[in-house]
């Protein structure tokens, strides 16, 4: 055999890495539609609710508003799209993607979501190895989830009482009541556009601490769907 051959055919040691594919191609589109389109939702709902653009003249020859509000309304139909496919996803992709990994139903997440808990208070030197979502971040996307689905509600029960007579989206203005009138809808909408700001600096925040930490491509596995997994760790927490 040659040394060659015999380097390919050595054992696994505890050192080496695994190239794991970890986010499928409709985790890492449907990411990036959320995000990117909560941006442009953001700064046009903010314009709607505080205009601060000053145009002269009468308003048809600009019409600044009702594009805003065009932006922003084509702007939701993405994130509700990409939202709803995230969730589909949850139950037919791989097994990093699946619903179970965001909630702790099982003892081993459980474990982890300790340990990783106790690495973020300092009682640990190294986070748990997590090739998914480790438990503590899955939980925390289970509330943004919720803010996601919380901004979809009240954003249909805005729009239902202004659409046109023959627009299929007036059949949302059941929503209305549900969320406690469009005064409280308007305030559950801004409060959630600005949770979704914050966690954005914390999710790029704790990207890059895990990035740094682990050396596992964490940040660059949003572009690639690759993950580079000590042998020895790959699997634990994902039970």
């Amino acid at each position: 055999m040659s040394a060659g051959a015999g380097a390919l055919a050595r054992p696994r040691e505890a050192g080496d890495l695994d190239r794991v594919y970890v986010w499928e191609l409709p985790v890492r589109l449907t990411h990036w539609a959320i995000a990117l389109s909560i941006f442009v939702l953001a700064f046009t709902g903010y314009y709607i609710g505080s205009p601060f653009i000053a145009v002269p003249g009468e308003a048809r020859f600009a019409f600044v508003m009702g594009t805003v509000k065009a932006i922003h309304f084509y702007a939701a139909i993405v994130f509700t799209v990409a939202m709803l496919s995230r969730i589909v996803w949850m139950f037919v992709g791989n097994e990093y993607a699946r619903w179970d990994q965001l909630l702790p139903v099982s003892a081993a997440r459980w474990r982890v979501m300790w340990g990783t808990f106790r690495y973020y208070v300092f009682l640990r030197r190294d986070p748990p190895a997590v090739t998914g979502h480790n438990p503590l971040a899955g939980v925390l996307y289970s509330l943004v989830f919720l803010i996601n689905l919380a901004m979809i509600a009240t954003g249909l029960a805005l729009y239902s009482t202004s659409a046109s007579l023959d627009s299929p989206l007036r059949a949302f203005d059941f929503l209305v009541p549900l969320v406690g009138g469009l005064q409280t809808a308007r305030w559950i909408h801004h409060v959630g556009m600005w949770l979704l700001l914050g966690f954005f600096v914390h999710h790029i925040a704790s990207a890059l601490l895990w990035s740094i930490i682990e050396r596992t491509g964490t940040m660059e596995s949003i572009f690639s769907g690759v993950k580079f997994i000590t042998h020895r760790h790959r699997g634990e927490g994902s039970e």
